[in-house]
This record gives C-alpha cells, sequence and structure tokens, in this order.
C-alpha cells in the first residue's frame, strides 16, 4: 500500500501490530524510561532521523521513544525479508513514515532506502550499513546535512571501518555494535535464541542427535553453539581466528576444516559475516539431507549461485525451505533465501535483549546531537558512561541492587604504592 508518507503491504493490519508493539514493550523498560526523560526534554527537536533497520516491534519502540523526543522520524527496512508487517502499519498510524514490506525485491529495497533519505536527515541509524553506503556512493549530496550515524551489527561496522580506514567517511559513526550491552547481550543470548527459533519455526526439527555446523565463533556463533548445545546437538565449530578455535575447544565443542565437517553436518549456520563461507566445494560433499541456513546480515555468506548451478531444481516444499534437486540425487535444504534466519522465519531476537541493544542507540543518537560538532569523521566506540548507564538502568529494571567500591579500595586499584 503506498501513500505519499508510506509503502507497506496493508494498513489494515496496524491494530495487530499495535497490540504487538506494546507486548515488546514490556520487556523494554530501560528504552521506556529513556523515551519518558525524552519526552521532558526534547532532545531531537528539528532533527530528522532515518532509520534503515529491521522492521520489528522492538525498532517500532525505539522509533516512538526518538518520535517523544521530538526527532522527525522516518524508517525504512535492512532486509527485504526482516520487516513484520502489521508493525510497519502500527508505525504508520503512530505518525511515523514506513517503507518496508516483508519480501520486498531489491529495486523496492533500495526505492525505500532512499525516499527515507528524501527526508535530508540529521542523523541516520543503520544496520548494515546499506543506508550509509548509498549516502556515500549515490547521495553525497546529503553529506553537509548529516551530524552522524550509528551502527547496530558487525556487518555494518566492518563496511564503515572500511570507508575510515580508506580515509572516505564523510561524518562520525558510533559502533553501537561494540558496546559490552550490545555485544555480549544482543549478540550472544539474542542471537543464540532466535537463530535457533527461526529454524526450528521453519523445519520443525529436533535438534536433539543432530550434528550441527556452526560457521563463526563470535559471540553470534558462541550463542548459537549454546543454545544448540543445550538442546542435545553434537556441535562442530568453524573458525579461521586461532584463538576462537582455542576457546571453542576449550568449551567443549569440536573443532575442524568446514570441509571435513561438510560431510557430517546435518544443518550448517553461517555467522561470520564475509562472503562463500558455505562454498560449492562444501555442498559437493554434504550428505543428502543436509540443511543450510544463515544468521550473518547479507545472503553472501552461503554460494546460492553455485547452488543453483549444481541443481537441477528447487521447490519450495515449507515456508521459507527451499528444497534443491543435486544433480546427483541427493537433496538439500536452504532456509529465507540464504537471508537472517532469525528474522526471516521468526520474529528476531527477544525485546528483553533488543532493550540494551535500542537503549544505545537512543543514548548515542542524543551524544551526536550534543557533541557531533566536536567530532572528526571517523569510527566510535559507544562512550563507556553510556555503556555503564545502560547496565544499571537494566539492572535496576530487574530489581537487582551490586555493591559499590569504598573510597580506600578506590585509592587501591588506582595506585602503585601498596605491594606484599
Amino acid at each position: 500500500m503506498a501513500t505519499e508518507n508510506h509503502d507497506i503491504k496493508d494498513l489494515s493490519l496496524a491494530e495487530d501490530g499495535r497490540k504487538k508493539i506494546e507486548w515488546a514493550a514490556r520487556e523494554m523498560p530501560v528504552v521506556k524510561l529513556i523515551s519518558e526523560r525524552f519526552a521532558r526534554e526534547k532532545p531531537f527537536n528539528g532533527i530528522r532521523i532515518a532509520a534503515c533497520q529491521h522492521v520489528t516491534t522492538e525498532t517500532a519502540n525505539l522509533a516512538l521513544a526518538l518520535q517523544a523526543g521530538g526527532a522527525e522520524a522516518i524508517v525504512c527496512a535492512s532486509n527485504p525479508l526482516s520487516t513484520q508487517d502489521d508493525t510497519a502499519a502500527a508505525l504508520v498510524e503512530y505518525g511515523i513514515p514506513t517503507y518496508a514490506i516483508k519480501g520486498e525485491d531489491e529495486v523496492t529495497y533500495y526505492k525505500h532506502i532512499n525516499i527515507s533519505l528524501d527526508s535530508r536527515p540529521h542523523l541516520t541509524i543503520d544496520d548494515g550499513a546499506d543506508m550509509g553506503s548509498t549516502i556515500h556512493s549515490k547521495r553525497t549530496d546529503l553529506i553537509q546535512n548529516v551530524i552522524g550515524c550509528t551502527e547496530e551489527t558487525t556487518t555494518g561496522v566492518i563496511r564503515y571501518r572500511s570507508l575510515d580506514n580508506e580515509g572516505k567517511l564523510k561524518y562520525p559513526v558510533i559502533a553501537v555494535n561494540d558496546a559490552q550491552t550490545k555485544s555480549l547481550f544482543d549478540n550472544r543470548y539474542g542471537t543464540g535464541q532466535s537463530t535457533i527459533d527461526g529454524i526450528t519455526r521453519a523445519t520443525n526439527i529436533l535438534w536433539a542427535g543432530k550434528t550441527v555446523v556452526i560457521c563463526g565463533y563470535g559471540w553470534c556463533g558462541r550463542g548459537v553453539a549454546m543454545r544448540a548445545k543445550g538442546l542435545g546437538a553434537h556441535v562442530v565449530v568453524i573458525e579461521v581466528e586461532p584463538v576462537r578455535a582455542l576457546e571453542a575447544t576449550m568449551e567443549g565443542f569440536q573443532v575442524m576444516p568446514l570441509l571435513e565437517a561438510a560431510k557430517e553436518g546435518d544443518i550448517f549456520i553461517t555467522l561470520t559475516g564475509d562472503k562463500y563461507v558455505i562454498d560449492e566445494a562444501h555442498i559437493n560433499v554434504m550428505k543428502d539431507g543436509a540443511i543450510m541456513a544463515n544468521s550473518g546480515h547479507f545472503t553472501a555468506e552461503i554460494n546460492i549461485p553455485a547452488l543453483e548451478g549444481m541443481s537441477g531444481g528447487k521447490r519450495g516444499i515449507r515456508p521459507f525451505v527451499d528444497e534443491y534437486a543435486i544433480k546427483d540425487g541427493r537433496h538439500l535444504y536452504l532456509l529465507g533465501e540464504g537471508r537472517l534466519i532469525n528474522l526471516a522465519a521468526a520474529e528476531g531476537h527477544p525485546a528483553s535483549v533488543m532493550d540494551m541493544s535500542f537503549a544505545n542507540q537512543a543514548l548515542c543518537l542524543e551524544y551526536l546531537v550534543k557533541n557531533g560538532g566536536k567530532l572528526e569523521d571517523k569510527v566510535y566506540t559507544v562512550p563507556v558512561d553510556i555503556d555503564k548507564q545502560v547496565a544499571r538502568l537494566k539492572l535496576d529494571s530487574m530489581g537487582i541492587k551490586i555493591d559499590t567500591l569504598t573510597p580506600e579500595q578506590e585509592r587501591y586499584l588506582t595506585s602503585w604504592q601498596e605491594g606484599t
């Protein structure tokens, strides 16, 4: 349903979306507290914010917090399959222009990004850096207006750091992904649970007894490995970094090259942020019935063109499950078109963990408004005081109290005089 201020699937879905947004808000007390302060202080008065995010109930609560703070917010999707159509409809009803349709093609996807950029934003929120890439390559006329950007995910931070390293970054970017209250929780516990959830919803498999091959042992891979093991799976970890491989070994997982694991795996999950992690050579030795899923940001992690070239045909056998009939007689299964399986086939991360991620987003956007003119055009980590503030607010919302150092303890930790 395309109109002047939105392009969504169906506006009549708004009531269902509103209820789900309210349900998610119950699990997002930190964002609620920040939203209430924003409503009083209006830190974003006169500020236009364009958000290229997964259009989920959690994102909606962030957008509403920014709106409460006086922002003119506009939202578009950061992945063609990650939109919740009822949430998109509800955002429109809340007065936030929204351009996102689950299953939109690539042309429509970038059309929506460009429509959002037509608002000439002062701040951008990115999840994968597609909006920032578009600004730096095709919409350079907007750069003079941009105070800064916050980036949500590992893949996007990699892309922005690449721009920074090449001296081509044209405004400051805060790597929200790298905050401790984001990566240690969203990436590990959020991705761990939501990836398993997405694969389970798509396939209805029993995890117990399966051999699950986890490609990548960063925080996301750690989370999925932990959850798969807890469900009774035999977990194999694939890594290129020796320290991570050693850590996976010490945590009880089997570590081996992917070409060996490809012969044994029942389920393959990629979480690396790199290209063609699962390649033709690996697909060629997979056993009949093997399932492939991606939980990295882009479709590049599985070599889908190679899979299609090896196939005599494919069919959709369940929602978000494509069966490839390999020419040698095997049948292999690709989930969610190789896109983010936790959002393609499920609802993404639980709201409770996104509460901290989006609290970081909100506070970092406020920080950019207050300090943007003093910052260089480079990638910044989240200020430590913001990271700690989010952790304290989350603990308070859970009713958890912690100790504080005495003045003597603080002096001891910052001195060198006292010894044995």
